[in-house]
């Protein structure tokens, strides 16, 4: 039964959207280095450092991934990333791509979870939960982040100024997260 089990597994649609999900989690975060890189470059600190702490926490997303991966005795794969940009002409152009990236990775994770149910697999499916819900706060924060950047029109000292006395995220410190594979950073 394990063995037909594991079969049906490999030819799984949800599991190839997960190991899809791995690279896309490992991706973002080189990509929020590219962010906070840029930021850091303006000698913008609050700016660079919610970029940093973002990179650290998709990392930490794909290591839950990679352990959900371990943790169902199924392979996993651990890819390269991809391109990421580094060249932006102003700060609204880099929290929109941040945000649109937000979004893409919520269209992707609500695809794994449908994958799960059509597969019966409701174990999966479960898992998947707790990705849905971080993505309502990462789209939620990148969104509100979009706002400040925007109704500073330019004054990036405002935009540290309420990244210094506001607390942005939970910074990937919540207690209910999946188990991340060597331990969250």
């Amino acid at each position: 039964m394990a063995v037909t089990k594991l079969k049906k597994e490999s030819g799984s649609k949800f599991y190839e959207l997960l190991q899809t999900q791995v690279h896309n989690e490992f991706n973002a975060s080189q990509q929020y280095i590219a962010l906070a890189v840029w930021f850091d470059a303006q000698d913008l600190p609050q700016l660079a450092k919610h970029f940093y702490r973002q990179s650290v926490e998709e990392r930490n997303h794909a290591m839950a991934l990679v352990q959900y991966l371990m943790d169902r005795d199924h392979p996993v794969t651990i890819p390269g990333t991809g391109e990421v940009r580094t060249e932006f002409s102003d700060a609204v152009e880099v929290v929109e791509l941040a945000l649109n990236q937000e979004k893409e990775v919520a269209a992707d994770i609500s695809a794994m979870a449908k994958a799960a149910r059509a597969e019966e697999d409701y174990i999966s499916e479960q898992f998947t939960q707790w990705f849905l819900k971080e993505q309502v706060e990462e789209i939620a924060q990148m969104t509100t982040l979009l706002t400040i950047v925007k109704r500073a029109n330019g004054n990036l000292f405002e935009v540290e100024a309420h990244l210094h006395r506001e607390s942005v995220g939970d910074g990937g410190a919540d207690s209910g997260m999946p188990p991340v594979a060597g331990g969250a950073l």
